[in-house]
């Protein structure tokens, strides 16, 4: 109906007429009771010569020998001229022999109906996108799981991670299962036992490598413990939370047992004690240590929560006090090139083996980060501390 392409509103409005009249007379009658009423520049025949009013619909209906019907007028006048426009019909007071009535009903904004349905449509796509994005983050996890587990190699014939050999540390679990689940969080460093009676390669890595002893937290899992600290050489142990098997552990369970990892001189020399409850004592006790020490974590917190989204990075003194800002794409470089001012570090992201290496080279106290990585050399003297333990 509306053919200009610059229309704005259209007026609609409602004849009745005494009589039986036909959708022509009602044009002429607009046509001609208006002319000259509104001016030279609102004049019908003129705005309609110059595409400023699209052509008027007329639809009309006679029955018992009277006649009524709708008019729409397309128009792309402005808002004022368009109502002037809409209330010279109602002047109209005969169509034909017929004498006849018009009554505006409204005039209806093309724009703001564009707009709902351009509002609606765009709801209709944005719930279409989501639920796009939502298959999509499932098929980006479900090929990332595939890959890790294509990446489970075997050495010397045990389920083990694509790193085993060429990291310095490795982490030591009960079966293939526990393999799968650490490598779907990155974790690649890791070799199983497959159950008792430990394997000859196992003792032979543990002479040279830094060794994580990470088991099930029940009978089975210490029993396993039992023989492994008997025959390799293990420096710390972690253990699952109660209740828990490693191989169905989540990322934050994970990070935070090889976290709490404990020496295993401490655990061996538990008199009384099963290994795994011993970790579980030790563990007690650093929760202790840490909710002394909040007060001086406090700042940390504060960096972190300033540094957050913004992808940077603060060199921090003694006192905890900003040294230097850096981004954290450039914080490597910068750490090589620091002073003995510098006592610290916090940034916004993921804390490496690399940043810690470069931490312990220049004699630092501390990282802090978001999360650790696969970090598996631990310096003793260095604090690594992230969101969760600030």
């Amino acid at each position: 109906m509306h053919d200009i392409d610059t229309t704005k509103y259209v007026v609609h409005a409602n004849i009745t007429a005494e009589g039986f009249v036909e959708k022509s007379d009602v044009v002429g009658a607009i046509f001609g009771q208006t002319e000259g009423l509104l001016g030279e520049e609102l004049d019908l025949r003129d705005l309609q010569k110059s595409s400023r009013i699209g052509r008027i619909e007329v639809n009309v209906e006679s029955k018992g020998g009277k006649s009524s019907g709708e008019i729409l007028i397309p128009s792309g006048l402005d808002k004022v001229e368009t109502a002037i426009l809409a209330a010279s019909l109602e002047t109209i007071d005969r169509v034909g022999p017929c004498v006849a009535h018009v009554d505006v009903t409204k005039m209806e904004d093309i724009r703001a109906t564009k707009r709902k349905r351009i509002t609606d449509r765009a709801k209709e796509i944005m719930r279409n996108v989501i639920e796009t994005t939502i298959d999509s983050d499932m098929m980006v996890s479900e090929v990332k799981q595939s890959v890790r587990m294509e990446e489970i190699t075997q050495y010397k014939n045990l389920p083990a991670g694509p790193n085993i050999d060429n990291s310095d540390a490795i982490i030591i679990v009960e079966g293939r299962a526990d393999v799968l689940n650490l490598l779907k969080y990155g974790i690649k460093n890791t070799i199983a036992v497959e159950g008792t009676n430990i394997p000859a390669t196992i003792p032979k890595l543990s002479k040279r490598k830094t060794v994580t002893a990470f088991f099930d937290g029940d009978r089975g899992g210490d029993l396993i413990l039992k023989e492994l600290l008997q025959v390799a050489e293990v420096d710390y142990v972690a253990t699952s939370p109660e209740g828990r098997s490693v191989e169905d552990m989540s990322y934050k369970e994970i990070s935070k047992a090889l976290h709490n990892k404990a020496p295993s001189e401490q655990v061996e020399n538990s008199k009384g004690k099963k290994p795994q409850e011993q970790i579980k004592v030790i563990q007690r006790k650093k929760a202790k240590a840490t909710e002394k020490n909040v007060d001086s974590l406090a700042p940390f917190k504060t960096h972190l929560e300033e540094l957050e989204g913004t992808l940077k990075a603060r060199m921090l003194d003694e006192e905890k006090n900003v040294v230097k800002e850096t981004t954290v794409r450039d914080l490597a470089t910068e750490l090589k090139d620091t002073d003995a001012s510098v006592k610290g570090v916090v940034f916004d992201g993921l804390i490496t083996q690399r940043i810690v290496d470069l931490a312990k080279e220049k004699d630092l106290e501390y990282v802090v980060g978001i999360k650790e990585g696969d970090v598996a050399k631990r310096p003793t003297s260095l604090k690594i501390l992230t969101s969760e333990s600030v």
